[in-house]
């Protein structure tokens, strides 16, 4: 079974700030993916939920299906970048599947894969 180990989850605000200053940024309907290579964040990732989408119910919901999509897939990608995964308000209402097919989508336009993706979202 796959595990998201808790020492690779961003958890500092200057950590995030600055992903969001340099990163790169792709997005989709779902999410906007910040891709951002540096050393001292290299293979870190980071889940945000922004007030607007709504209660912390909500909030905690859309990180919950950031953080899945990625556990799912992180075998897969590549060790030198930091991500960061931002909800969006459509989002709220999506389905797990539709995230992880999103998902794949985004990281294969923004190249942070190591090994080749399968072209549709199942699960292995």
């Amino acid at each position: 079974m796959l595990t998201l180990p808790r020492k690779r989850i961003i958890k500092r605000r200057s950590d995030f700030q600055r992903v969001y200053r340099v990163g790169r940024s792709y997005a989709n309907r779902y999410f906007v993916l910040y891709v951002f290579p540096a050393a001292n964040v290299r293979g870190r990732v980071g889940f945000a939920a922004g007030k607007k989408l709504g209660c912390a119910v909500v909030r905690n919901r859309v990180k919950r299906l950031l953080r899945e999509s990625y556990r799912l897939h992180q075998e897969l990608l590549r060790d030198d970048v930091a991500l960061l995964l931002v909800g969006r308000k459509a989002m709220v209402e999506a389905k797990c599947q539709a995230v992880e097919k999103a998902f794949l989508k985004v990281g294969k336009k923004a190249g942070i894969f190591a090994s080749p993706v399968p072209d549709r979202g199942k699960r292995s």
